[in-house]
C-alpha cells in the first residue's frame, strides 16, 4: 500500500471549526452549546463501522463535544489540551497505533504539530492557509458543514471500499 490514505486506520478530529462551523454560542447563563452536522455523524458512523477507529483532540473542554463523542461512539476523547502535540502522542500510546496510522483533520494554527507528525494530514476548506498547506487533502466543505463526511469518503476512496457502503444503501 503506498497511497498514504490508505494506511490510515485512526481518524484525528479537531472540534471546533472541523466538526463545528467555528462559532462559540453562550447562551444566557454561559452555557456553551455547539451545532453538528447530521453528515459528520454519518461519517464517523460509517468509519467506524467498518472497524476503524476514531479520536477527538482539542483544546477547549465541554460538554457538548463528550455528549456527542458517546452518542458516536468515538473511541478516545481528549479535552482541555492545548498542545495538541502532547495530546496525538497520548492518543497514539492509549491506541497502540503508529503516526503513519493516522489522518487528522484541522483547522487552524494549534493543529499543525499534530498534522506534521501524522501519516495523512487533512484540512477542511475554510482552514487558515499554514494548515491547507500542510495537508495532503484539502475538503470542498468547510467546517461544520459535511468536512468530516468528505474526508472519510476520501479515506475509503483511498482503499477501494467507498463504492461498498454506497452499494449497501442500494
Amino acid at each position: 500500500m503506498t497511497d498514504p490514505a490508505a494506511r490510515v486506520i485512526l481518524l484525528s478530529l479537531d472540534v471546533d471549526g472541523v466538526l463545528t462551523n467555528g462559532s462559540i454560542n453562550l447562551d444566557d447563563l454561559g452555557r456553551e452549546t455547539k451545532r453538528f452536522h447530521v453528515r459528520d455523524g454519518f461519517g464517523i458512523s460509517t468509519w467506524r463501522r467498518l472497524g476503524y477507529h476514531t479520536a477527538i483532540i482539542t483544546g477547549r473542554q465541554g460538554m457538548a463535544v463528550h455528549h456527542r463523542a458517546t452518542e458516536m461512539g468515538i473511541d478516545t476523547v481528549i479535552q482541555g489540551r492545548p498542545d495538541k502535540r502532547q495530546a496525538f502522542d497520548v492518543m497514539l500510546k492509549q491506541l497502540d497505533v503508529h503516526p503513519e496510522q493516522v489522518a487528522h483533520i484541522g483547522d487552524d494554527l494549534p493543529d499543525l504539530p499534530v498534522m506534521r507528525r501524522c501519516g495523512y494530514p487533512i484540512a477542511v476548506a475554510d482552514a487558515v492557509s499554514e494548515v491547507r498547506d500542510a495537508a495532503s487533502f484539502v475538503t470542498v466543505r468547510p467546517g461544520g458543514h459535511g468536512a468530516v463526511r468528505e474526508a472519510v469518503e476520501h479515506l475509503l476512496q483511498s482503499r477501494d471500499q467507498w463504492s461498498g457502503v454506497v452499494d449497501s444503501y442500494d
